[in-house]
């Protein structure tokens, strides 16, 4: 059987800057992610692993090249639709987290579905339900400075994980965590793969690569290579 894959970037060029100074960010990348699938990527410092993640969300657009979204071409979209289908179908790991201080843990994670329309009871509850999935239900009424890093980790990771987003979108999420806890929140994203969820991660340590479908490598702004991987090669 085959599916429509939840992402598909199509000849994707990213140009940051105009005449001399303009860089190349991102040049004719294709790249499927199908439900079910977790794609790592991977690559050197500047190879444009964020520019990916950040285009593959509508968080910025492609200079040339097209980004669909489960069926909807992003760069069709105006602002107002690009941030509803953000809230409602890509959850994102930012790598500075990008939690609000102000508020606390589970706040934070309802914001989104409050933006969205959804009653704040409803919203706190399923706010609750994923704090817990991550880890840290524990804390859901403390604010991100009252927390250790690996803490507010987890918290911007329950927030993308919140109403069951379709792709996921993960730059560094292990970054502040140790490697039994890294792994928890792998088994995390693998189980949104497994109930029908593409997750898009990128990482730097092949401990956590290994729990990918398939591992890419970005290089100068290029897919040098896409490699397969086992998953017994994580366990």
């Amino acid at each position: 059987m085959s599916f429509d894959p939840v992402l598909r970037l199509a000849g994707v060029t990213r140009v940051h800057g105009d005449g001399p100074q303009a860089v190349t960010a991102l040049r004719e990348v294709n790249l499927d992610v199908d439900p079910g699938q977790l794609v790592a990527v991977m690559g050197p410092s500047g190879a444009g692993k964020s520019t990916l993640l950040n285009v593959a969300g509508g968080l910025d657009r492609p200079t040339s090249g097209s980004v669909v979204v489960e069926g909807v071409t992003l760069t069709d979209l105006p602002a107002a639709g690009l941030a509803a289908l953000r809230r409602r179908r890509v959850g994102y790991v930012f790598q500075d987290l990008n939690l609000i201080p102000s508020l606390t843990a589970a706040e934070n994670v309802m914001l989104p579905r409050e933006l969205d329309g959804i009653r704040a009871r409803q919203a706190r509850r399923e706010a609750l339900e994923v704090l817990t999935e991550a880890g840290v239900g524990e804390i859901a009424d403390r604010f991100p400075g009252e927390i250790s890093g690996g803490q507010r980790q987890r918290v911007a990771i329950a927030r993308a994980l919140a109403r069951e987003r379709r792709l996921i979108l993960a730059d560094e999420p292990t970054g502040a965590l140790d490697t039994p806890t890294g792994d928890e929140i792998l088994q995390l994203l693998r189980a949104r793969c497994d109930a029908g969820a593409a997750v898009l991660l990128v990482t730097h340590e092949p401990r956590y690569a290994a729990w990918a479908d398939r591992v890419v490598f970005l290089r100068d702004g290029e897919i040098a290579d896409s490699t397969a991987v086992s998953l017994e090669s994580a366990r």
